[in-house]
């Protein structure tokens, strides 16, 4: 049972953090090319099955994640701020091993250096010190990226009860982190430590989710008001997302807001 409530809640925030509404872009034309391709070549092997999974999925958010997201926006901004800069301060986590398996060494050594000033100096990350000292905040990376980068295909497309679209590259990536690939993981849950409780990975991952939801709900909104078939519109967005980052393509100008809350307007 704790390894089914484990898997559960490490991937929850997936169904949150891969819609990404897309208006425009900036790229080269080469680029925009060569993701519709690799879209056009992904299969969606169970659509009946993932409508349906994908419909239950759109009831849970209305009557759970939702409501909770938009109680959380009523807490002070300092305390949402915080909590997005701490979790923030966790990907790195990940984002870190990833940069060097993508050789990303520069990358990796400016996460380094974020990762430890805001830990120590930013106290375990709710203040992001390292900005001021001109480290910016760089994109996030996972294994689902790496192995796309290595040139491992996506497999067939599909939709999971509560954890939302992914492929089958991305489901390989997301397991690395119960084997070995995600440091916060192994002193939580992996590993017996005095300092940590198995409960403290768990919840920070939950509350991942609850803190992206919560900074786009006017992005969810518009995007189901405005897509004539929903399912197939989340499916494209979430295909070109995971391509865009894994070339590191800039050509998207919009998506949903993953930064600070400083820095989001939600009035």
């Amino acid at each position: 049972m704790k390894k089914i409530l484990t898997v559960f809640l490490i991937c929850l925030v997936s169904q949150f953090s891969t819609f990404y509404v897309i208006a425009g872009s900036d790229g080269s034309l080469e680029i925009n090319n060569k993701i519709k391709e690799q879209n056009a070549d992904v299969k969606d092997c169970f659509e009946t099955v993932n409508r349906g999974i994908f419909a239950f999925n759109q009831g849970l958010d209305k009557v759970f994640f939702k409501p909770i997201a938009k109680g959380y926006r009523y807490l002070p901004k300092p305390i949402r701020s915080g909590t997005s800069n701490a979790l923030s301060n966790l990907s790195n986590l990940v984002t870190i091993p990833n940069n060097i398996l993508q050789g990303q060494f520069t990358e990796a050594g400016i996460n380094s250096l974020r990762f430890s000033i805001n830990t120590t100096l930013g106290i375990a990350g709710i203040f992001d010190v390292a900005s001021y000292y001109g480290l910016k905040k760089l994109d996030k990376e996972d294994y689902g990226q790496t192995l796309g980068t290595w040139g491992v295909k996506e497999g067939c497309y599909f939709v999971l009860p509560v954890l939302g679209p992914t492929t089958v590259r991305d489901t390989l990536g997301s397991i690395v982190n119960l084997t070995g690939g995600d440091a916060w993981y192994n002193v939580t849950v992996a590993n017996d430590t005095e300092h940590f409780e198995n409960s403290d990975y768990y919840y920070s991952r939950l509350t991942t989710g609850i803190d992206f939801r919560a900074k786009n709900l006017e992005a969810f909104n518009s995007l189901e008001n405005n897509s004539i078939d929903l399912y197939a519109s989340v499916r494209s967005l979430y295909l070109q997302d995971r391509n865009r980052k894994i070339l590191n393509s800039k050509e998207t100008t919009e998506t949903m807001n993953d930064d600070d809350w400083e820095e989001i307007d939600v009035q």
